[in-house]
């Protein structure tokens, strides 16, 4: 389950929760058919089938790891005899040249699983990695807040490792949260009428309201947004944005987040910053899976 049902209070950042099986799972299993399919034809002529292997998942640069269970999924689902021994977690960071992990196991088991495990380790720590960073930038004065912008179905990891990584999940889908962005003003007519609508519906969640500029942020006061995004404002309009809201909602920035501009502006006095990069744009990390016989 997914804890970005309620928006965190200001300067608050969630520790790693457990990851649900149920979200990788399937997932393993259509990576593997995919790399698989019917069997790693190199392996089964290169490699004796009851040599035994001792591999590492090696950290070639600094990382925050993020998804060890699902690597070592892979590796049972391959060979239920692979053993994985961790001498990192979730969550950890790691300097370069470190062992994140150990793997004992047949050989040829070993080098079916490794594209598979190594992708998703690499994807999720990339992500964590990022979400890290940007957390830092913050200077723990703003909440970062991840966002929709996820590889489809790919969702609950990615927000998981984005939990890894220090910052903090927004909203899981459409279903959990009333978020009334630009789109939603046109159709409806205006700030005002598209929050009558919320209401009229009978949600009783809060309603967070996008808005584009200034003249929009005394709509959506006067409206009684509890929330309010300005999205994209640069810093002297952010300012002005904070000043007009004066206490009487919450505050997400968001738009083209970098690191730099996260810096400039956490210290404005801000609830949440939402950065799409953190799902959206993260490189995998530099993990390497090194196998000895």
């Amino acid at each position: 389950m997914l804890t970005g049902s309620t928006l965190p209070s200001r300067r608050s950042c969630l520790m790693p929760e457990p990851l649900d099986p149920a979200a990788y799972t399937h997932l393993v299993g259509l990576a593997l058919a995919e790399d698989v399919g019917a069997g790693d034809v190199t392996t089964r002529a290169v490699v004796p089938s009851g040599l035994m292997g001792h591999g590492v998942f090696l950290a070639k640069a600094p990382v925050v790891v993020a998804g060890l269970d699902v690597a070592a999924a892979v590796l049972a689902a391959v060979d239920s005899d692979v053993r994985l021994r961790r001498l990192r977690e979730d969550g950890d960071h790691c300097a370069a040249a470190t062992v994140i992990a150990e793997v004992t196991g047949r050989a040829a088991s070993l080098l079916v699983a490794e594209r598979t495990a190594l992708n998703f380790l690499q994807y999720l720590s990339g992500i964590a990695t990022m979400a890290r960073a940007y957390v830092e930038a913050a200077g723990r004065q703003v909440a970062v807040l991840d966002t929709r912008k996820t590889t489809p179905a790919y969702r609950m990891l990615a927000k998981y490792a984005v939990r890894c990584g220090g910052a903090t999940n927004h909203r899981a889908g459409l279903y959990d949260e009333v978020l009334i962005k630009d789109n939603h003003i046109r159709v409806a007519g205006g700030i005002a009428e598209a929050m009558a609508r919320v209401r009229g519906s009978g949600h009783s969640r809060p309603i967070e309201v996008e808005i584009s500029d200034l003249a929009q942020v005394d709509e959506a006061i006067g409206a009684g947004a509890d929330i309010i995004m300005l999205d994209n404002f640069d810093e002297a309009a952010t300012k002005s944005a904070i000043a007009r809201i004066a206490g009487r909602a919450r505050v997400e920035l968001s738009g083209n987040m970098t690191l730099e501009r996260v810096r400039a502006l956490a210290p404005l006095g801000a609830d949440m910053i939402s950065v799409g990069a953190l799902t959206h744009s993260a490189a995998a990390a530099d993990i390497s899976f090194d196998i000895r016989t």
